[in-house]
């Protein structure tokens, strides 16, 4: 939305200076071409009382000037004679300061009776006289004022339009945007049938249409992959429930002690593979997403205490030291007993891959409205390349496949961060590794 903000800034700026440049250079351009006009006439006017005076007779061109005066149409035109000294000879106006030759612009600080602007052209009038013509343009200038205030309004309403448009637009489009991230949001939070609405006519809907059928074919190929593991794992649940039943029974009638341990560990395998669909079937309800009507209130520091209280013994069987540090309460809203599996995983992942002597610890801060429950520990840790394969289903790493387990402890514990709308990040402890689940506050 920022980028969007910022566009629409940037564009509304470059518009708003194109458009003050072009009303300036209007008014500018019209302008100009009013001072053309007035100097052509201005022009025309000195060479026609000239033409009609022998050059350099100072008499004859005074006289023109007098009868010329006198023209009702030449009232605002005004004649000056100077001498190639600079001293006024006569004529209707008195300019009080001394003019460059050609044309130039007249103002009220020049003092000329009955004229407040004008333009003036000073012309060789032969044997070192000069000529001035000055024409009134006040009357024209009393125009620029409202050539201004047509020029503002023009363009005014023109910006007006441009910025409401471009306004509506931004609007539409961050409200799209905002639908499209609405619907990403609740697929990720697991709502794989969540659709962008689909309005009206035109690209945004058929954009969403097509939006929409991506997703149809996404959630088509998701559930697929998830029914394939969760049916297997259901239709072999059974079978292996009535063999481990049959072992138990075949445990018990044993005829020798060899006979009874080779079958008491095929019976520990049995147990193990029905632990590893279990946990399948866990992970697949979670994601399904059917859980969320459980949530409630959950504080993470009681969670991370009942925790460090069940694996206490357990750490201290296998030499190592449990720890927990907690400072203050956490609550976030969600699903009690599978954030409570969830750190039952974290530690348990520790205990299993680290080292007796070592220490692992629990604890619970808030973040910028973000509650974190970390499980560190001081082992051998796990490189950054194989972070991403240690989260995966049945993702175990080289060093710990001599070891018991199956692998989707970190996976149930990542789904389960997701299903919170949440992240599993691990990361360096320095030594070691720090798993930490963040959760949005309440």
């Amino acid at each position: 939305m920022a980028s969007l903000r910022r566009l629409t800034v940037v564009f509304l700026s470059a518009f708003g200076v194109a458009t003050a440049t072009t009303g300036y250079a209007t008014f500018y351009a019209s302008r100009q071409a009013i001072v053309q006009l007035v100097d052509r006439r201005i022009a025309t006017t000195s060479s026609a009382l000239l033409s009609e005076a022998p050059a350099g007779d100072a008499t004859a061109i005074l006289a023109r000037i007098d009868a010329f005066s006198r023209r009702r149409e030449s009232g605002d035109i005004g004649f000056e004679l100077r001498d190639a000294a600079g001293r006024r000879l006569g004529g209707n106006v008195t300019v009080t300061r001394a003019l460059p030759a050609g044309f130039s612009t007249l103002r009220i600080s020049d003092r000329i009776a009955g004229l407040s602007a004008g333009r003036v052209q000073v012309r060789d009038a032969g044997r070192g006289l000069r000529l001035v013509t000055a024409i009134e343009t006040e009357p024209i200038d009393g125009l620029a004022s409202a050539r201004r205030r047509y020029a503002l309004t023009g363009f005014g309403v023109i910006a007006l339009i441009v910025v409401a448009g471009t306004v509506a637009f931004s609007i539409l489009v961050r409200r799209r945007i905002q639908e499209v991230r609405a619907t990403a949001e609740a697929i990720i939070d697991g709502d794989l049938a969540r659709r962008v609405p689909v309005e009206g006519g035109g690209v945004f809907a058929e954009q969403a249409a097509t939006f929409n059928r991506m997703l149809d074919r996404i959630a088509a190929l998701v559930e697929g992959i998830r029914n394939v593991g969760g049916d297997v794992a259901h239709d072999l649940r059974t079978p292996l429930a009535r063999l481990r039943s049959r072992l138990a029974r075949i445990v018990a009638s044993a005829p020798d002690a060899a006979t009874e341990q080779e079958l008491e560990a095929a019976l520990a395998q049995c147990d193990e593979i029905m632990a590893i669909f279990a946990a399948i079937l866990r992970i697949a309800e979670i994601e399904s997403g059917d859980r969320a009507v459980a949530f409630v209130p959950v504080d993470l520091t009681a969670v991370a205490q009942d925790v460090t209280e069940t694996m206490a013994t357990v750490a201290e069987e296998s030499g190592h030291h449990l720890e927990i540090h907690a400072a203050m309460p956490a609550v976030v809203d969600g699903d009690r007993q599978l954030i409570a599996q969830a750190a039952f995983n974290l530690v348990e992942n520790a205990l299993r891959h680290t080292p007796p002597g070592s220490t692992v610890r629990l604890s619970v801060t808030e973040v910028d409205g973000t509650a974190l429950l970390e499980v560190s520990d001081d082992g051998p840790g796990i490189a950054p390349a194989d972070r991403n394969t240690a989260r995966r289903r049945f993702g175990r790493l080289d060093a710990s496949r001599n070891r018991d387990g199956h692998g989707l402890g970190l996976t149930l514990v990542d789904a389960v961060a997701r299903f919170h709308r949440g992240t599993l990040d691990l990361g360096d402890a320095a030594p070691g590794l720090v798993a930490t689940l963040r959760f949005p506050q309440r």
